[in-house]
């Protein structure tokens, strides 16, 4: 039986979709040593200190970069990536609505990213209590590839002030 193109697309899409839904997910903190914009994640097995932001006053924190040049691939061979999932393991405002936006690409670049609207938002409320938050809070991400600079920031609304503690996981992929 010979395939349409449209069927080839159809199977591709449900591969893509398969691999994304049973895949290997990977955790990541602050590296130990960061080296400029090269090494910024560390493997959560190796016990890192989460990611720090601190929203404005009531208006997007500087960019902090939580992936450089070298930390993918994790798995040799591999060649994209994306963010899926974070956990919160501290915040400074409690019941307060917090958003991230995630990115990639150089610092020099940023600003075109928000214009062109080319990052993810990841909108949550932290717990009435000061600490972590212990459910996972998932998105969805555009794929990125090795290499790739990845950008998070982050706001709370009505705030001066709001600091966010963090680890990531992320998927792998082939192709």
């Amino acid at each position: 039986m010979i395939k349409t193109s449209m069927e080839g697309r159809i199977e591709q899409e449900v591969y893509e979709a398969e691999k994304h839904l049973h895949n290997n997910e990977k955790w990541f903190g602050l590296a130990a040593v960061p080296a400029a914009e090269t090494h910024r994640a560390d493997r959560i097995t190796l016990k890192p200190a989460p990611f720090q932001i601190d929203a404005g006053n009531d208006t997007w924190s500087a960019w902090l970069q939580i992936m450089g040049s070298s930390d993918t691939p994790i798995v040799t061979g591999k060649t994209k990536f994306d963010l899926h999932e974070i956990i919160i393991a501290s915040h400074e405002r409690n019941s307060s609505l917090y958003v991230m936006q995630i990115t990639n690409g150089e610092s020099a670049g940023l600003a075109a990213k928000l214009t062109a609207e080319d990052f993810t938002e990841v909108p949550f409320i932290t717990p009435s209590a000061a600490g972590g938050q212990n459910e996972l809070i998932a998105f969805m991400d555009h794929r990125f590839t090795k290499g790739d600079k990845v950008w998070a920031r982050i706001w709370c609304r009505g705030q001066n002030t709001a600091t966010l503690d963090f680890y990531f996981g992320l998927h792998e992929y082939n192709r």
